[in-house]
């Protein structure tokens, strides 16, 4: 018994599960995880090592080198690119594709393995390496906290109590704050007074870390109680530190005049002694509780203050429920705030999920429309009533077969379903139609209707089979864009098969059920009618032109294949969010107050434009990632990153060229870059080009051809934002350490850099406990001492072996300036210096094509090397990709197409059609100036498999084995292939009477 047999002879059955796809659809529907896109891995980790006071050279050689080499033992390793500052290191490892998530936690395992037995090989001074391998976490909500009126600490007070609350809502995952200043407590004071009062750092540590320490006075019994003893004296208040009393040595004249005055006398002949005496600190320094001078990095909000506070849901979530939840519960905490304090939305992913989502609703609800208009008006209101509900029984099993799969709905599940939705009605259009054919030859309508969908059912199948191949090779991809687009597969698979089914089980019942029976004897022509008749004529001249017909459309592909050199391209679009970026880049070297006080300006120009929404600034880092697709960028005081909200998705492109304009007129001091986020994987620079050297390469020769490169981008008008990542070189401040003179005044380097460090930045003398806040104590010197950089020859360096200070200019030759590249770039454990751009007004791969010779030419160094980077790599690593699943996918298809016909003719007039699809691509994305990537492709490869799948149905109504056998009629005169002549004088009155396609050979 066929499929169709048994569905209409179970009709209530049939009926029955057609219920349980409506209720089981829709409820669904509405359990699958919202996301805006699809988890992909990011399969890079970050290793951080810190590596205080070490020169950019001494961290690369003595930290990030040895790091390396254990991670290249790694056999999952792909890539290594580390960055060696002054102090710190930072190795960012990438994974190779194969490993998607579910593999990737024991990845980690190892690395940290790995890591662990190189910690004993790090010099001593360097810091424990902090592995960071959730560098691809998500905060899909992202707020910022200002205020107006409270200090900087109690709007960190609320922003701590939000995160605690938030934090346990239904569907959160994480909960962190970005910008919150590191408290500290600073003593202020002159070097002069303490040397005076014979005071020394050492002293100072000593007291103030033995006052405020946690001890252990032990217990006391007393009969049969035992009581813990707790001394007191410990700092409550920042204000007590001032208190505090130190014993002072004053100088011996003063000493000999106070023993003079208590009435005491020396002896003849003996030394002047010392005087102490008990002062108060806060009589000979300032105590200021306050934030970390510099700042490790710093937020505003429109132009005020402001704490970010980031959220993330737990995994296959449904986002926009979690959204409701935190909204509801945020809405209830801003109400116990104070006035004054404001809680604002940057980015808000439930809200772009719930738009994205009802969006596609809408257009499935006019695409179900339309179907059912084209398909009601030629065909009547029962035929658009089958094959529409053939469609929408369709989509809710898939979604019900989403759920089971666990796919969620985001922007590549449901564009799949709006890909295969041209495709789905294919199968149920071809067994109605049949339907109608054999009613209209008389035919019983039981047999019909099972005839109709048996018959043709093995050929819809391979064809519907090869429709989905068409995307295997998306799905077979082990590059990120491939993880990324894999669903669309899955769920073209799973729409196509289930509109196979539902044309052989719900199409025929609901054909018998509701299409009538013809009122009359005389046989209906299904393909009357003036568009019939018009189409009739246009094939019959096509085929009796055959060879100008075929010779115009070879020329038309070869122009189509001609201009397609000419499309824009691009890996991956721009996304439609109504938000865009602002990254800045002062010069090495530039203070990250400066920079701060740089970019007021930018925010102010940006805040006057009416179509901008909010202003969001991150400074020294990228902000938390709250977007998949875009990287946030490594710490750097120089750096920052402004988020631009805008009213509508539409103002963003008039907004970014507008204020690209006037930064590239109003600002100078800093490389700026305008750029709206990017869809899908993509690269943070389109356009780079690593040179690489040696492992010890010469950094001026490094350097030297980096500048080269960018020569080159600065003669062409397609490139811009030009720079390398090694930036500027800048000038250190170099103390020249006289061993010999120092040894003989016990100053050794330690000391001399404690003293140094004491004085600018600030040496932590001890601990202040507030809570669960441990906030530590700093030394320093005054400000107009510390700002004096002419005053650090008479600077007083002490030390633990001696109990007198000297000056700096005693134990050292000069001070003076030298110049050291700051940054230390690595790829692949090689010295690299790369050039980066981007595009100006055209695409990447026309921006490449313009200096791609040039750079070629640039003559290299033995031993180094020329790499393209950036899109250029990702797109050809996505191409690469698809490779291992094509070859697959078009043996199946051909194995398919052969088996079907069981002839080579027929399968390679099929394949050889398949070109010409480029016909109607080309001068589509010309018109529309949308650039051919990998989207692009997707669609294109969509479009090749609805060619096959109609090319099947043609040709095999072309095989005369298959063409269905027209009715005798006595009236008919057969033409032969001059159309001047005819057998018997008369023609043939309708060619469409044969019952089958106008090619067929029978009619004929």
């Amino acid at each position: 018994m066929t499929l169709p047999e048994l569905a209409i002879q179970k009709r209530a059955v049939t009926y029955f599960v057609g219920v349980l796809l409506v209720f089981g659809g829709v409820g669904s529907f509405f359990s699958l995880g919202w996301l805006e896109d699809p988890e992909f891995t990011v399969k890079t980790a970050a290793i951080i090592t810190p590596y205080p006071g070490a020169s950019p050279e001494e961290v690369e050689l003595e930290v990030t080198d040895p790091l390396e080499q254990a991670l290249q033992e790694l056999p999952q390793l792909d890539e290594l690119y580390s960055i060696s500052r002054a102090g710190l290191s930072i190795i960012r490892v990438d994974i190779k594709s194969e490993y998607f998530a579910d593999r990737l936690p024991q990845v980690w395992d190892e690395m940290r393995s790995k890591i662990d037995d190189a910690k004993p090989l790090l010099p001593p001074g360097a810091g424990e390496p902090e592995i960071a391998d959730d560098f691809g976490f998500v905060y899909g909500f992202l707020m910022a906290m200002t205020s107006s009126g409270f200090t900087y600490a109690e709007m960190e007070k609320f922003a701590k109590h939000l995160k605690k609350e938030l934090s346990v809502v239904s569907g959160v995952s994480r909960v962190t704050l970005w910008g919150v200043q590191d408290r500290v407590v600073y003593i202020d004071a002159s070097q002069q007074q303490l040397s005076q009062l014979g005071l020394t750092p050492a002293d100072l540590s000593l007291t103030l870390g033995q006052q405020n320490m946690v001890i252990d006075a032990g217990s006391i019994d007393s009969q049969v109680q035992r009581f813990r003893l707790t001394p007191t004296g410990a700092f409550t208040t920042p204000e007590e530190i001032g208190e505090l009393t130190f014993a002072a040595n004053l100088a011996s004249t003063a000493g000999r005049l106070a023993e003079q005055a208590a009435g005491d006398t020396l002896a003849p002949g003996s030394k002047s002694s010392r005087f102490r005496q008990l002062i108060k600190l806060k009589d000979v320094a300032t105590v200021q509780p306050g934030y970390l001078q510099p700042p490790r990095a710093i937020m505003r909000h429109n132009g005020k203050p402001s704490i970010a506070i980031a959220l993330s849901s737990v995994a296959g979530a449904n986002i926009v429920e979690v959204g409701r939840r935190v909204d509801k519960r945020l809405d209830q905490l801003i109400q116990d705030l104070p006035v004054g304090i404001e809680v604002r939305k940057i980015s808000w992913q439930s809200e772009i999920v719930d738009t994205s989502i009802k969006d596609f609703m809408i257009n499935l609800l006019e695409a179900l429309a339309i179907v059912l208009v084209v398909l009601t008006v030629p065909m009547g209101w029962r035929m658009g009533l089958i094959i529409g509900s053939g469609l929408l029984f369709t989509i809710l099993g898939t979604f019900i077969f989403m759920a089971v799969f666990g796919i969620d709905l985001h922007r590549m599940s449901l564009g799949a379903i709006v890909i295969a939705l041209g495709m789905m009605v294919d199968n149920s259009i071809v067994v109605a139609d049949g339907f109608v054919v054999r009613l209209q030859r008389r035919m019983e309508r039981k047999k019909a209707a099972i005839e109709s969908a048996s018959l043709p059912s093995f050929s819809l199948l391979g064809a519907t089979i090869i429709a989905v191949l068409a995307f295997y090779p998306i799905f077979a991809s082990l590059d990120d864009a491939g993880e990324y687009c894999a669903d669309l597969f899955t769920v073209v698979g799973i729409s196509l098969l289930l509109s196979w089914i539902v044309s052989m089980t719900f199409t025929p019942l609901q054909c018998l059920d509701l299409l009538p029976s013809p009122e009359t004897d005389q046989q209906g022509d299904s393909y009357g009618g003036r568009f019939y008749d018009g189409f009739r004529k246009l094939l019959r001249f096509s085929i009796r032109a055959r060879f100008p017909f075929f010779g115009s459309l070879v020329g038309l592909l070869a122009v189509a294949m001609f201009a397609f050199t000419g499309l824009p391209q691009q890996f991956f679009p721009d996304s439609a969010r109504a938000q865009f970026l602002v990254d800045y880049w002062a010069p090495e070297g530039t203070r990250i107050q400066t920079v701060s006080d740089d970019l007021k300006a930018i925010e102010a120009r940006i805040m006057e434009d009416e179509r901008v929404e909010s202003v969001s600034t991150f400074i020294g880092q990228g902000p938390p990632r709250f977007y998949l697709p875009v990287d946030s960028e490594f710490p750097y005081e120089t750096y920052a990153n402004i988020v631009v909200n805008t009213k509508t998705g539409d103002d963003v492109s008039p907004v970014v060229a507008d204020l690209e304009r006037w930064m590239n007129e109003n600002v100078s001091q800093a490389l700026t870059r305008v750029r709206p986020y990017g869809l899908g994987p993509s690269d943070t620079w389109k356009f780079e080009v690593r040179f690489s050297g040696p492992q010890e390469a010469d950094l001026v020769v490094l350097r030297e051809l980096g500048d080269q490169g960018k020569a080159i981008l600065e003669g062409t008008p397609l490139a811009k934002e030009i720079r390398t990542d090694m930036r500027n070189r800048v000038r250190r401040l170099e103390i020249a350490y006289n061993d010999a003179r120092a040894r003989w005044a016990n100053v050794s380097r330690v000391a001399l850099a404690e003293s140094t460090k004491r004085a600018y930045d600030g040496l932590d003398v001890g601990l202040y406990r507030e809570g669960d806040n441990l906030i530590p104590i700093k030394l320093r010197l005054v400000e107009e001492e510390r700002n004096n950089l002419g005053a650090i020859d008479v600077l007083q360096i002490s030390s633990p072996l001696a109990s007198d200070t000297v000056p700096l200019s005693q134990v050292t030759d000069e001070v003076g300036f030298k110049w050291e590249d700051p940054i230390i770039i690595r790829y692949q454990r090689r010295r690299a210096n790369t050039v980066q751009a981007s595009p100006n007004g055209v695409t990447f791969p026309t921006m490449r094509a313009a200096v791609v010779e040039e750079f070629e030419k640039i003559e290299l160094p033995p031993g180094y090397e020329l790499f393209w980077d950036g899109e250029s790599k990702s797109t050809l690593d996505a191409q690469k990709s698809l490779i291992p699943g094509v070859i697959p996918a078009v043996v199946v298809i051909l194995f398919i197409i052969v088996y079907l016909f069981n002839a080579f003719r027929s399968p390679t007039i099929i394949i050889l059609a398949i070109p010409f699809i480029f016909i109607g691509i080309v001068p589509a994305l010309l018109a529309t100036q949308v650039p051919f990537g990998f989207v692009a492709l997707l669609g294109a490869m969509s479009l090749a498999g609805m060619m096959i799948k109609n090319s099947i149905g043609t040709v095999e109504e072309y095989q005369p084995n298959l063409v269905i056998t027209p009715i005798p009629n006595p009236a008919w005169r057969y033409r032969s292939k001059s159309r001047s002549s005819s057998r018997g004088g008369q023609e043939r009155p309708d060619e469409a009477r044969c019952g089958a396609v106008l090619i067929s050979p029978s009619c004929w």
